[in-house]
């Protein structure tokens, strides 16, 4: 067990954080949707209590990913990372769990985030 700890703190900052992001956005992007397509029938606050038992384990690894981005990147650098990440989650969730329809606006928003990437992340 010792030398799992040790593997993993020995994998630079950014990539650990950026792995707890994306495991922490699915997590919310099921607990904010899912329940628009799995729960439409049953009452609102049925759905809020389901979401924030989803949402827990968001922050169970959104919060030490924040704290270890945080050693590595500044805070703007870290919610940039944040929204891409998050966009990156969301658009396969809407496609191919809600089964909406891919919209050339999602490439629209990506390209907009790439920009945000650059100038955030330029020395």
């Amino acid at each position: 067990m010792q030398k799992i700890i040790e593997t993993i703190v020995s994998i630079p900052a950014i990539y650990r954080t950026i792995f707890l992001l994306i495991c922490s956005n699915c997590f919310m992007t099921f607990a904010w949707y899912g329940h628009l397509k799995n729960m439409a029938s049953k009452p609102w606050w049925l759905a809020a209590i389901v979401s924030w038992g989803i949402a827990l384990f968001e922050y169970l690894l959104q919060v030490p990913a924040n704290r270890i981005g945080y050693t590595a990147l500044t805070l703007a650098q870290l919610k940039i990372m944040q929204e891409v990440i998050t966009l990156s989650v969301f658009v396969p969730f809407s496609l191919f769990f809600m089964g909406e329809k891919f919209r050339l606006d999602f490439v629209w928003a990506a390209l907009c985030l790439c920009g945000a990437v650059f100038f955030i992340f330029r020395k």
